[in-house]
């Protein structure tokens, strides 16, 4: 039995590097694994002795195969099922539409794990002074301890300019490393042989679909021996080794699966060629620091920065750990940029990783939060390239959204429910009472717009933004339609998700609606062109449902005032128009405001890790900064404890969201939340620490962009601001408040204005 000791002293007395995770053990669960990524590949290291254990993914290796998910015939069925929600008959109406409106069939498909490598080791015991980290200002994870008097050390990480995952083991004497390589997977008929060449080759075809998957590992030693025994390579007292390991799918495109991945994996270890673990160190560290290195952020010191990771974790909310969280908002970065780079797709709910061939709600994307919710912080957090990849599979769901808006309503333009998966299902999945849910696209289309109020590049709005919003825009158009009752146009058959069941005008739908055309009509401004389309646009608006105020004085849900101020649901999807949206704000509908305010009071703090994520936002728009900054705590805490019961979302040891189970969009969230806290522009103006916690009294944040094309750094102490400097990327107008004080002025592009704390020019 081996025993794990760490000890701050073997380390010199310093404190633990602040943008680090480090643990005194190997990982004994996946949720306390290591993750790394390069948008295409991760893999999650345990870092065992005396075995080790790198879990991996391929994002393209899922189930299923190239699917029209409409339900033909559906459209001649909208009419009835609007008429018996509009006679109350809610049951009925649910029940048609899971007979005749829903997908086919009914599910979708599930995001894949690809294969594990294990090394065994030999002659390692007695192991002391271990530790286990991740730096996130390399994006290297690391391994390394003692065995009796020799050191031994391993580096990890997954590089986008190589395509390769590569691992370095060595140690402080010749001659020591003796280990044995195998790749396997939990597809069922995997093969696993050694070739010719001497790479290992790791071949898998999923179970229920039509994608395989191949991988090849390519090792490299110094000194020693290799030897194959089967279909595992054997290494006797190597000085070092390297190991190589690409992998590749047959996906094409979402309507194409002819990819030859034994052939892809040749072209990458081709292009690798005889490079050396340094070499492509050097490369992957430089390109990834190029993104990582725009940012910074502290939030004050804390004793516990010296104590391992987990341990920190353990010690919230009991004792709030500051660092802690400016280290949540860095790992955020660093997901994002492991999970999804420029030319990828997207991260799903659980990023690219997922050890499950049975994974949690199939690790695909869920669009009625979160997934949204994983690319709130792309912009102001300056890695806005990520944002491509969300892009990317937008721009593949249109087609089959206009397929469904076609088959389903009869509509043009295109449209998308509450799920999409590898094959761009639109059609609603699952059931109709929260399935049938018609929003995703009037959402997810706002992603373009945003990423253009931060860049203010009109070339991207007319190519790529234009026509996937204008499509958005269009199918509402011919979607909406008269409420029998009161006379208003309404979203109708849709749900406020994932609760309530199949209604008339939920609130949620008419926020998004009616922020979408108002975006559409802005953006035909600026680009001069489809100006009648604005035009009905400007027509229509005003007749959709108003927002309304209930009974107990909370903003309504739904048409009705039925809201159960007793009813603690994870999701508050009402609030949408306070977060991430803008129909709902102090200064234009201060009414409104508090009565949103009132339906989160209601809805409780408890819930699942991205409902804590979002309710962090929510407090942070309200100006609330203590309230919020008690979530964060709640966000932070170990995974599902609430005072002594185990029940609420939270953090797993390895700083992984837990819903619970794992799911990355609480992490995203979270960080989103922490900077909404510090600086908000969507206003029309920049503002200053809008809702500072009084328990964030000292700190200083660099690199963190705004809407307008503005890249700010400030400092605050004692609660106040002490110095503030802005770029000016674009030569927009600078429009910038702090409490009571304001500052306007045109700004030329490239231009930096220095502020002091009461705004005045430095």
């Amino acid at each position: 039995m081996l025993t794990f000791i760490y000890s701050i002293n073997c380390f010199g007395g310093q404190l633990a590097n602040p943008l680090t995770l480090w643990y005194g053990k190997p990982a004994a669960i996946w949720e306390e694994a290591l993750p790394i990524g390069n948008g295409r590949i991760g893999a999650m290291i345990f870092g065992g002795i005396p075995e080790d254990h790198i879990q991996f993914n391929e994002e393209t290796l899922w189930t299923g195969a190239p699917h029209d998910y409409s339900h033909e015939g559906a459209a001649q069925y909208l009419g009835k099922i609007r008429e018996l929600i509009w006679q109350g008959k809610q049951e009925e109406a649910e029940g048609l539409a899971m007979e005749k409106f829903m997908s086919v069939p009914l599910g979708q498909r599930k995001y894949q794990p690809f294969g594990d490598l294990l090394i065994k080791f030999s002659g390692q015991e007695a192991i002391t002074n271990y530790r286990r980290e991740l730096d996130l200002s390399s994006a290297v994870c690391r391994t390394s301890y003692l065995s009796g008097t020799t050191s031994f050390s391993r580096e990890y990480l997954v590089s986008v300019p190589d395509q390769t995952i590569a691992i370095r083991l060595t140690a402080d004497k010749p001659g020591v490393l003796t280990f044995d390589l195998s790749l396997i997977s939990l597809h069922e008929g995997f093969t696993s042989e050694v070739k010719e060449d001497g790479t290992l080759e790791l071949n898998v075809k999923v179970k229920d679909g039509v994608l395989t998957g191949t991988s090849q590992l390519k090792l490299l030693t110094k000194g020693g021996k290799t030897t194959i025994l089967g279909n595992q390579l054997h290494i006797e007292k190597a000085d070092e080794a390297t190991i190589f390991i690409v992998a590749a799918t047959s996906f094409v495109n979402p309507k194409d699966v002819s990819g030859n991945p034994v052939i892809l994996c040749k072209k990458y270890l081709a292009a690798l060629g005889n490079k050396k673990f340094d070499a492509v160190k050097q490369k992957h560290v430089k390109d990834y620091q190029s993104y990582f290195n725009r940012f910074a952020i502290d939030l004050g010191n804390s004793a516990s920065e010296e104590l391992p990771t987990d341990t920190r974790i353990k010690g919230v909310p009991a004792q709030m750990d500051n660092s802690l969280a400016a280290l949540y908002v860095q790992y955020a970065r660093y997901l994002m940029l492991s999970s999804s780079r420029p030319g990828t797709y997207p991260a799903t709910l659980q990023g690219i990783w997922n050890d499950k061939l049975n994974p949690p709600w199939d690790s695909k994307y869920t669009v009625n939060i979160n997934t949204e919710m994983n690319y709130w912080a792309v912009e102001p957090l300056n890695i806005q390239e990520c944002h491509d990849a969300l892009f990317k599979m937008l721009e593949e769901v249109v087609p089959s959204g206009q397929q469904v808006a076609r088959v389903h309503y009869n509509a043009k333009g295109w449209v998308l429910h509450h799920n999409t998966d590898l094959w761009r299902g639109a059609a609603p999945i699952n059931h109709s009472n929260h399935g049938l849910w018609v929003s995703g696209s009037g959402w997810l289309s706002q992603h373009f717009w945003e990423h253009f109020l931060y860049s203010r590049d009109t070339a991207f709005l007319a190519h790529r933004a234009w026509p996937v919003l204008k499509g958005a825009a269009q199918f509402y158009m011919d979607f909406l339609v008269a409420d029998p009752k009161s006379g208003w146009l309404v979203s109708c058959p849709s749900n406020s998700p994932e609760t309530g069941g199949l209604v008339s005008g939920p609130t949620m739908d008419h926020e998004i609606i009616k922020s979408l055309f108002k975006i559409c009509i802005e953006a035909s401004s600026i680009l001069h062109k489809d100006q009648s389309f604005a035009d009905s646009l400007k027509l229509i608006l005003p007749k959709i449902a108003p927002y309304k105020i209930g009974r107990f004085g909370q903003l309504q849900e739904w048409m009705e005032d039925i809201d159960d101020p007793l009813y603690k649901h994870r999701h508050v999807s009402h609030l949408w128009g306070v977060f991430p949206g803008k129909e709902i704000t102090w200064q234009e509908t201060p009414d409104l405001m508090e009565a949103a305010r009132q339906s989160l009071i209601a809805r409780g703090d408890e819930g699942t890790g991205w409902s804590l994520a979002w309710k962090i936002n929510f407090w942070a728009r309200f100006r609330d900064g203590n309230h919020a900054w008690n979530m964060v705590k709640l966000l932070l805490r170990p995974a599902g404890q609430t005072g002594t019961q185990m029940t609420g979302g939270g953090s797993y040891p390895n700083l992984f969201d837990a819903h619970p189970p794992f799911q990355i969009d609480g992490n995203f969230g979270g960080a989103s939340g922490i900077i909404e806290m510090l600086m908000q522009s969507h206003l029309n103006a920049i503002d200053i620490l809008p809702a500072l916690p009084s328990s964030i009294p000292n700190g200083h944040i660099r690199g963190l962009r705004a809407r307008g094309g503005f890249e700010l750094e400030f400092e605050w102490k004692g609660g106040e601001l002490l110095k503030l400097t802005i770029l000016s990327k674009t030569g927009d107008p600078l429009n910038l408040r702090y409490g009571d004080k304001s500052y306007k002025a045109p700004t030329k592009k490239g231009e930096i204005l220095r502020f002091g704390h009461d705004l005045k020019r430095l």
